[in-house]
């Protein structure tokens, strides 16, 4: 793999998803859609057979982070 982002990345891979869907509570998306995402995203360059239930967790949780410093929540 190259010096994309990967699974690890969790808190990255948040900030890219919140500027590619700002008003979409991650909370309601579903692991398969996070996956997918996250796997479209053009500097991810990491094994998509890698995710865990726990990454996407993390992934999840740091996108929620910043949509709720933007939401005021």
């Amino acid at each position: 793999m190259g010096n994309g982002l990967n699974w690890d990345d969790y808190e990255d891979i948040g900030i890219e998803l919140f500027a590619r869907f700002p008003d979409l509570d991650p909370l309601t998306v579903r692991f398969t859609d996070l996956h997918k995402w996250v796997c479209e995203l053009g500097d991810f360059d990491d094994d998509p057979k890698a995710s865990t239930e726990g990454k996407l967790e993390r992934i999840q949780m740091a996108w929620l982070e910043e949509w709720q410093s933007e939401h005021g929540q």
